[in-house]
């Protein structure tokens, strides 16, 4: 009998490998100054979608040529998952260790954002101070990871769907 490559196996090595290069760039970006800078930001997810890809590619190698989509859709899914615990974790010892201006970084560029469209400062303050129950460490935490899987979830959907190579009925 021949055994069965583990998805579980899979998803926790490219979980693992991607949230180590996110947690890299992610340093990067916030000790050159550019971490509140968006576009920047969201590259990371370019990470997570290339794990995904490699993920799938790895198992259905391993298991002789063939991924279903279920399959794909759970692996993918599960490492973004591992990827997005792995980081959330990342950022909050960052925030809390390294650099705790982290949050008032981003209350700075909320109030410049806000400035730049024209406010005035009753709106900036409410904004403010509502951004401010919502940038706690454990939000911060629990939203990461959400964030990730969500999309990560959402990018499997579609890999999966290219990948999937179902094993032929009657062989």
């Amino acid at each position: 009998m021949e055994e069965k490559t583990s998805t579980a196996r899979i998803a926790l090595k490219y979980g693992v490998l991607a949230a180590v290069v996110t947690m890299i760039y992610s340093t990067i970006l916030y000790v050159s100054g550019l971490g509140q800078n968006k576009v920047l930001s969201s590259l990371s997810y370019l990470f997570m979608i290339a794990a995904i890809i490699f993920a799938m590619k790895d198992f259905r190698e391993k298991n002789n040529g063939f991924i279903s989509y279920g399959e794909g859709l759970g692996l993918g899914s599960l490492m973004s998952a591992v990827l997005g615990v792995l980081s959330s974790a990342f950022t909050l010892f960052y925030m809390k260790f390294i650099d705790n201006t982290l949050l008032s970084q981003g209350l700075d560029q909320i109030r410049e954002d806000m400035e730049r469209q024209g406010k005035d400062d009753a709106q900036i303050e409410q904004a403010i101070e509502v951004s401010q129950k919502f940038m706690t460490p454990g939000f911060v935490f629990v939203m990461v990871i959400l964030g990730y899987v969500l999309t990560g979830f959402i990018v499997s959907l579609v890999i999966a769907a290219i990948m999937r190579k179902d094993k032929p009925v009657f062989e």
